[in-house]
């Protein structure tokens, strides 16, 4: 049984102030397999403290002493991705084949670094000086599905900017947390720079929003919860940067080719067994061409090998926890109530599988704008296939949706295509399966979030602005802000 006893505040490995300890359960055998010992509020208190007291050496550090800390940050991730890939099959399930969960997080601190180096921190309008400082103490809050790249996509571009760090993990990843703090250490982050406090939402998540010596929080999570970090955090008027929950549709055009459309949305939609939040959950496919669809639908669904995630073959695990299986559960079972169609999945365990929290890849069709699985976002490998009449009408189904974070378009007739992305209320959209890039912003419309991570953008969430006048020579020198 492994121990995390542990917090990471000021540059070392100390003890929480309290006493309570929870069990990480393995979701493949339904068992514990970590202990980790929860901080408080007094631990908020303490690791705050450091990061105020760092951010007054840490802030004023050159371009060059942080593009080197990256590198060092980088050369240390890498020397233990093997190590991460095993532990998150172990504290979440995701299949060690599943590579991209561990080598994505170097590749995001490469772009960040790039940026850093080409980003101009002053530039000039009139006769004014604008700087872009950092903004100070951060408390980033990060989720389990993407246990690892979450928390280095907030931490990388926080160091880029100058802040400092108060970090939290889910309770569901606090292993994997735990390893990337000893990363950091091992790259030699200065004390008080990073910290890492492991709790509860309830507690250490609304310590870290409301506390006064907090500057900026950027969270990750569901809408709910971002909600009550929104409330919290602004008793004290700190920035908000939130990424909350989606359900994203993909409108398949009448002139797409159905094949790749259908292949292609049930590998994004149950990737990460379906734990994702950019996740096309909703494909919205013209009334005539449904049946045409559905064969694709269940060949692709058939080809994931369902098992232990530590079997380098196994291309889904299960979901993350007893309580995540019963919710999706739930969700398919109304769909049933409501009168969808299900044709493929369901209820029952997969064959084979008599133990571990696994989910059947499941598929309805017949599905109405106003049904529960159309509506709710369900976090799980569950495809709702929503009929939709014209192309005005596909648009209208897209967005009426409390979310708006992904977005998905197939078709032949590029410009017609372009018409409907523009007309998608989400904060990314991507053509025929087009991958996305780390230079690029992320982040949703409505109550799918505040704010944009990743990239220039990304790095400015950390940042505040200021003028400055009366320095009018100096200013005639700096670089353009944007090149």
């Amino acid at each position: 049984m492994k121990q995390y006893p542990h917090l990471y505040i000021d540059g070392q490995w100390t003890e929480p102030a309290g006493s309570r300890v929870v069990e990480l359960i393995d979701p493949t055998r339904e068992e514990p397999f970590a202990h980790v010992t929860l901080g408080t509020a007094a631990d908020v208190d303490r690791a705050v403290a450091a990061a105020r007291k760092a951010f007054e050496t840490f802030s004023t550090t050159t371009v060059e002493e942080r593009i080197a800390l990256i590198g060092r940050i980088i050369d240390a991730y890498e020397a233990r991705i093997e190590e991460f890939s095993e532990l998150i099959a172990r504290e979440e399930g995701i299949p060690v084949a599943n590579r991209a969960q561990v080598t994505g997080p170097a590749q995001h601190m490469r772009v960040a670094r790039e940026i850093l180096a080409q980003y101009s921190f002053e530039t000039h309008i009139g006769n004014a000086i604008v700087r872009r400082e950092p903004i100070g103490v951060c408390a980033l809050i990060s989720p389990w599905n993407w246990p690892i790249q979450t928390g280095v996509i907030k931490l990388i571009y926080a160091l880029a900017a100058g802040c400092t760090i108060v970090a939290k993990p889910s309770i569901n990843s606090a292993a994997s947390g735990a390893l990337l703090a000893q990363v950091l250490h091992e790259a030699k982050v200065p004390a008080g720079v990073f910290n890492l406090v492991n709790g509860t939402g309830r507690e250490v998540g609304d310590a870290l929003s409301r506390h006064p010596g907090v500057d900026m929080i950027s969270f990750t999570g569901s809408t709910g919860a971002g909600q009550q970090v929104g409330a919290a955090a602004a008793e004290t008027v700190k920035r908000v940067s939130l990424e909350l929950g989606g359900k994203s549709a993909n409108i398949v055009l009448p002139d797409a080719d159905l094949e790749k459309a259908a292949r292609w949305n049930i590998q994004r939609a149950f990737f990460n067994a379906g734990q994702s939040c950019h996740a096309p959950t909703r494909m919205l496919v013209h009334e005539d061409q449904i049946d045409q669809v559905v064969p694709f639908l269940v060949d692709e669904v058939q080809r994931f090998r369902l098992g232990d995630p530590l079997d380098p073959t196994t291309t889904m695990g299960p979901v993350v926890s007893a309580a995540q299986y019963k919710s999706i559960r739930d969700l398919i079972q109304s769909g049933i109530n409501e009168g969808a169609r299900l044709v493929t999945g369901g209820l029952e365990r997969p064959e084979g599988l008599d133990q571990g929290y696994f989910i059947q890849p499941t598929v309805f069709t017949n599905v109405t704008p106003e049904m529960t699985i159309a509506r709710e976002e369900i976090f799980g490998p569950v495809l709702a296939v929503i009929p939709y009449k014209d192309q005005d009408n596909a648009l209208r189904i897209a967005n009426d949706s409390p979310y708006g974070l992904g977005g998905y378009v197939f078709g032949e007739d590029e410009a017609n295509a372009r018409r409907i992305a523009n007309g998608l209320r989400a904060g990314r959209v991507s053509y025929n399966g087009a991958p996305t890039d780390s230079y690029t912003p992320m982040g949703g419309y409505k109550q799918s979030g505040i704010g944009r991570s990743m990239g220039r953008f990304g790095l400015e969430e950390y940042l505040e602005i200021k003028s400055e006048y009366g320095f009018e020579d100096e200013a005639q020198t700096l670089p353009a802000l944007f090149g």
